[in-house]
């Protein structure tokens, strides 16, 4: 069955997208089947990925508002063992759409059941807020990454967010449970990212992953070419750092 990580922070510009992107990547590489699913109606995992986001047929949206089988709506990538379910704009209106339709917090969830057998890994990126598609891929998930970016406001938004995961516990999903927080775009230069790491490992309960992901201008370049980095620069220290990330993951089941 598949290990299923929905990769969530309310807060935008954490390297949530990027973490989605090169985790999956990682995990691909390592001879995993992973299942990359773009739930962000801005649609930057898919064309990170090498999609054109405005070019595909079916998306997320088509298969959440049933439009679509989950057989029609994913995509082969560029990288072996590593398949998309594709996102674009027109996800935005989803969250009206579904207003009225019953058990709308579970669509996604449902919609996988067929596949959840063909892969080890489904990595769900979020969008940047908490809304229905968050809840969704929240009752699908098993567990939360959650990436957090080296600065002073690292901790603002991490409370609303582990709350949120606790009130879905309780009402959707008593499976749901926090995978870890990984700390990123980490400047080695600087006095504060050292500080924000040392002030989170104080006072957070959660699990907190030992790697920790470097600012560093490969990986930022990586998705204009629509490629993760252990594509786009395999020996880059950021390629490095996503494949330890992806065997802390991996060894965490055992």
């Amino acid at each position: 069955m598949s290990r299923i990580i929905a990769i969530a922070n309310q807060k935008g510009g954490v390297g949530k997208t990027t973490t989605a992107i090169n985790l999956s990547a990682a995990l691909a590489e390592a001879g995993k089947k992973v299942l990359l699913i773009d739930s962000d109606p801005q649609g930057n995992a898919t064309s990170g990925v090498g999609i054109d986001k405005n070019g595909v047929e079916n998306t997320i949206y088509e298969l959440l508002i049933g439009e679509c089988k989950i057989e029609d709506c994913i995509l082969s990538t560029e990288v072996e063992n590593l398949s998309l379910i594709p996102s674009n704009m027109n996800l935005a209106g989803a969250e009206i759409e579904l207003l009225d339709v019953k058990d709308r917090e579970y669509l996604l969830r449902n919609a996988l059941e067929p596949v959840k057998g063909n892969y080890d890994y489904m990595i769900i990126d979020c969008p940047p807020s908490l809304n229905m598609l968050t809840i969704n891929a929240m009752t699908t998930a098993e567990s939360i990454l959650v990436p957090i970016q080296c600065e002073y406001y690292a901790l603002e938004g991490l409370s609303q967010l582990i709350y949120t995961i606790s009130l879905v516990q309780e009402r959707l999903n008593p499976e749901l449970h926090v995978e870890g927080v990984v700390f990123t775009m980490y400047d080695s230069r600087t006095n504060l990212s050292s500080s924000v790491v040392e002030n989170v490992r104080e006072n957070l309960e959660q699990k907190i992953f030992d790697t920790v992901i470097p600012r560093n201008v490969r990986l930022a370049e990586a998705p204009s070419y629509g490629m993760p980095i252990i594509k786009y620069d395999p020996k880059s220290t950021g390629a490095e750092k996503y494949r330890e990330l992806a065997n802390e993951l991996m060894e965490s089941e055992e």
